[in-house]
């Protein structure tokens, strides 16, 4: 157990509070996995919360939430409590205190996330989290098609802890997702691609991608694309085939990255012009969506006698000297040339063959 969130959980217990580490952080524990999920659940109110640690942070206070940063690691912090009424089935709106544990746990999503540790590392398994990790099933705390039409987000959750678990998906559960997959058109692009990176980038992703398609959820996700995706290495090599650069939220780099992949994927990859305009990023992502061997590319591309201008072996100010000339425009003319002419192999990158390519070709 960690040692820094034992030591929040002693200070909580000492102030006369119950507290406990729930969710991912016991949930990997048990299943002997990494975690820096941590999620304590208290008695302690928000305000008690903040009058124990002075530099904690109360976010909103209606959502009985604190955050804590402790030895660089994030704590969220909140109070036990029963979700009473939901908007826009996503957010809890109306909340109520309670000092009970299992009541508190009862209002979670998936049961192999009620799990609970306390200060002394035991493991509080109230709603059977244990046995379902056993079985590899995810299922609902409770009614599934109440907790889904409560939090449309529970449905992209549910399919990214089984791509990432290789868990199942429980029959009730399924046909929840089924029953309301029409709530995934009011969640937002920004929620729905959080989770669609985390299921795309997972080794396992292809069974993310066949849970969308069995389920049917891709005409709510606006996959349209997606019966006829090749699963990539590169996670931009997945979204750069799904025609959704106009409806998600990507970032420049993203949207950069995905307009060249789709340009690159019209032309000849192993093409030295192609290779050289394109980089061995993108050219690697395009060829793996076109079954290209990654080898292949690198060894063509590493064939090149440049990868970028920089590399081209005379400068700006030999250039001017060997024509007898000040700097000007014509330097981009010849640069654009000699460019042209290393990347396509008609000339060597090599000073003395190079200045004499420019004599014979600029000199008045």
């Amino acid at each position: 157990m960690n040692k820094i969130a034992q030591k929040l959980l002693n200070t909580i217990n000492d102030h006369g509070f119950q507290a406990y580490l729930v969710g991912g952080y016991p949930r990997d524990l048990y299943m002997g996995k990494e975690s820096v999920d941590y999620d304590i659940c208290t008695s302690a109110t928000p305000k008690e919360i903040k009058e124990i640690f002075k530099n904690s942070i109360l976010k909103v206070e209606q959502y009985g939430s604190v955050t804590l940063m402790s030895d660089n690691l994030r704590f969220e912090i909140t109070t036990f409590r029963k979700d009473i009424k939901y908007l826009n089935n996503r957010k809890p709106i109306e909340i109520e205190y309670i000092d009970n544990l299992e009541e508190d746990l009862k209002r979670r999503d998936f049961t192999m996330n009620t799990m609970c540790l306390d200060s002394n590392g035991n493991l509080i398994d109230l709603l059977n989290g244990r046995e379902d990790i056993k079985n590899k099933i995810i299922r609902t705390v409770g009614n599934a098609d109440k907790k889904i039409s409560e939090d449309s987000l529970r449905i992209l959750r549910a399919i990214r802890f089984a791509t990432v678990l290789n868990f199942n998906l429980d029959e009730d559960l399924k046909s929840a997702i089924i029953k309301y997959k029409h709530l995934l058109n009011n969640l937002s692009y920004y929620r729905k691609k959080e989770e669609l990176d985390k299921i795309f980038s997972s080794n396992n992703a292809i069974k993310g991608i066949n849970l969308i398609k069995e389920l049917g959820l891709d005409e709510n996700l606006e996959l349209s694309n997606i019966s006829n995706l090749v699963q990539t290495t590169y996670l931009i090599g997945i979204w750069a085939q799904l025609d959704v650069l106009d409806k998600y939220n990507f970032n420049s780099n993203e949207k950069d990255s995905i307009i060249k992949i789709n340009e690159l994927l019209n032309k000849d990859i192993l093409n030295y012009n192609n290779l050289y305009k394109f980089g061995l990023y993108i050219s690697t992502i395009a060829g793996e969506i076109k079954g290209i061997d990654k080898k292949i590319i690198n060894e063509r591309y590493n064939d090149l006698y440049i990868h970028n201008r920089s590399e081209i072996d005379i400068n700006a100010d030999d250039v001017c000297k060997l024509l007898n000339r000040k700097p000007g425009k014509f330097l981009k003319d010849i640069f654009n040339d000699l460019e042209g002419k290393i990347v396509n192999k008609l000339l060597k990158n090599d000073n003395s063959q190079i200045k004499k390519y420019i004599l014979n070709e600029y000199s008045d």
